[in-house]
Parts: structure tokens; sequence; C-alpha cells
């Protein structure tokens, strides 16, 4: 959604008409979930994508058509023989799209608000009235709120319908998105600070995949030839020095997760003897059995209680049968994804005999 909010915002700044596009409702089964968003320009191109297919093509017609004023318009597909033959998407789903050009005034605030929040990172739910009947003047008016369900913007100077502030599910619980009494709930989830010790191999494509899926990546690590904006290019934050050191001076809190994938036994161990009594979300080590088991006894003797280190996770990484580096950055990452989506990690943990095998330098 970032992408989609830059080019908005670019797009108003350089006064070129701009069509936002984004998909309210899904029922069945069908190429694309609900929040996905798509910009179609005067020219025909298009930044973002609504599944493809017939259906992209009709939205992004009824778009131009559009491109220079009008009403907001839903429009909704039912993926059968009128729309999906021709690509093979004949899989009974219904799609409700929302094709709204974009106008000064009350559109520029509503976005400029949105880009914020989203880039910020604390998370917000757009909101879109659907039912026509149930809203028969407001059908496609637009409300921003933000993550403590406070209205930030909107589209219309229309109040805000009850049903709404009813159904407004709050961020904390990882909502998805949803639709309830003739509105869609498009929530933007806050995002969670990743912590990766460790800049080697298996650190680089760990963050490069995680701030793809939203999380705000930090990297620390002792060597500034391993720990730089280069190696780094997606990092928020590259933290160079001492592991003792720069850990406990972090804000780690219970948004937090942390990956530990250092070069080395000791500097594993230093690390986990700093961030495993913190209150993170999650804290994973790389490592086969033996290796964890005598870093947990070393701690163990350091006064590190059993229930603390039970918490940690290791080896990390769901079992995939991974053998390279990106494999294993994958199957981390994924398990990332299980705990911060889900609140808990599903599947099997990560095999040993792959992780054994890496040197993190």
């Amino acid at each position: 959604m970032q992408e989609i909010l830059r080019e908005v915002m670019a797009a108003i700044d350089a006064d070129r008409p701009v069509v936002y596009t984004t998909l309210v409702e899904t029922r069945g089964s069908t190429p694309q979930k609900a929040g996905a968003s798509m910009l179609v320009y005067a020219d025909g191109s298009q930044v973002g994508t609504l599944g493809g297919g017939c259906v992209e093509a009709e939205v992004k017609r009824r778009a131009l058509q559009r491109l220079h004023g009008g009403q907001a318009e839903l429009l909704s597909f039912q993926l059968d023989n009128d729309y999906g033959w021709d690509d093979g998407l004949i899989c009974g789903g219904r799609m409700t799209m929302l094709v709204a050009p974009v106008q000064g005034g009350a559109e520029v605030d509503y976005f400029r608000t949105y880009q914020s929040l989203v880039e910020m990172g604390a998370g917000c739910t757009e909101v879109v009235l659907m039912d026509e009947e149930r809203f028969p003047q407001q059908a496609g008016d637009r409300y921003l709120f933000d993550k403590d369900g406070v209205l930030v913007a909107a589209t219309s100077k229309s109040s805000v319908p009850a049903s709404v502030l009813d159904d407004l599910r709050p961020l904390p619980g990882r909502p998805r998105a949803y639709v309830a009494q003739g509105a869609s709930f498009l929530p933007q989830l806050p995002r969670c600070r990743l912590i990766v010790v460790g800049g080697g191999h298996v650190g680089q494509k760990v963050a490069a995949l995680a701030a793809e899926v939203d999380f705000d990546v930090w990297v620390v690590d002792d060597r500034e030839q391993y720990c730089n904006a280069e190696r780094f290019p997606e990092a928020e934050r590259l933290i160079v020095g001492p592991i003792e050191e720069v850990l406990p001076k972090l804000e780690v809190d219970a948004k937090t997760f942390c990956v530990i994938v250092t070069r080395g036994h000791n500097h594993d161990e230093e690390a986990l003897m700093r961030l495993a009594p913190t209150p993170a979300r999650y804290v994973g080590m790389i490592g086969s059995k033996r290796k964890i088991r005598l870093i947990f006894d070393d701690l163990r003797a350091e006064g590190i209680a059993d229930e603390v280190l039970e918490r940690v996770h290791a080896p990390l990484g769901l079992e995939i049968g991974s053998q390279t580096v990106p494999e294993i950055a994958v199957s981390i990452v994924a398990e990332l994804i299980a705990a911060r989506n889900l609140g808990n990690v599903q599947g099997e943990r990560m095999a040993t005999t792959a992780l054994s095998s890496i040197v993190d330098s």
C-alpha cells in the first residue's frame, strides 16, 4: 500500500489525472483479496493490480471514463462465463471494486493523511460504504480511522454512519479485511519492528524479505563492513558496535521481533542473554540442537530462568526442507509472519541439518 499511496501523492503534486481503484469485497474463490489496489493513468498505464484478466481490463476501462471527474463507482463481477472464461478464472467467486477519480479538496487531504499513517507504520482502517440501499447518498464514500479508532479523514462531509463505528475492530487484534452492515473495512495493520542481530548472509536475506512483508528492520553487527546501507538498503536503522553494549540500549517492547543469526557461538550466546529476558514478541536463534543446548546451559548458569528460555524459538524457522541461504531466510520470515499474524507459530521446527551447516560470516 505504501507504493500506491506514494504514487497517488506524486500524481497529485504533478497535477496528473489518476483514478484510484480498490477491491472492497470478495466472495468465494478470487485471484485477489479485499484491499488490493490499482491506480490508472490517462495513458492506460497502471500501478498495482486487482488480479489481472478481463475483470482488471474492465475496471481500467471504467476508470478511464472517469479520469477527469465524476462520482466514485462500485462495480461487481462474477467470475463465470462472462468474466473469467478467457483467463481461466471460472472459479465462481465475486469481486466488488471501488473506482474513484482522485480530485482536489477532500480527496487530496484524505490521501495525504492516509499516506502519513501508512508511512509511520502506526496502522489505520479505511472504510468504504458499499450498500446503495442502506447508504443511498453515500455509497462510495470513504472514511479513514487511526489506530485508536478516531476519524482522521473522509472523502465527503457526510457524517459517519453509527453502524460503522459499531463494527470498527481494534487493530491490535490484527483483523483482516471484512464487510459488515454494508460497509467494507480495509485495515492497514501496524508494522512491527524486527531486530536482526548479525549482518552476514542469512541476516541479509532475512532483512530483505522481512522488509517486503512490512517489518521495520533494524540490523545490529559489530562490523561496519557487514552492517551498512549498501548491504541493507531496506533497513530503518543500522547499529554498529559490540553486541553486549548495543543490545541493552535498544528499545525492545511487546511488538518487537528479534532474530539472532550472528557468525558464531559466542556472539549468539551474548545476544540471547540480552534479548531473551526482554518483553519481545518473538526471539529466535539459528543453530544446531547441540549448539542450542550448550548455549542454554551457559545461560542457566548465568541465572536465566527456564521459563525465559522456553520462549526462545531455537532452532528458528518453519520446516520446509531448506538447504540454501535464501531458502532458510524464507523459512525464518514465514515463521515471523505466523507469529505476527496468528499469535503463534504453526508447523514443524526448522531442520537442524541445514542450519548447522551455515556459517553466517
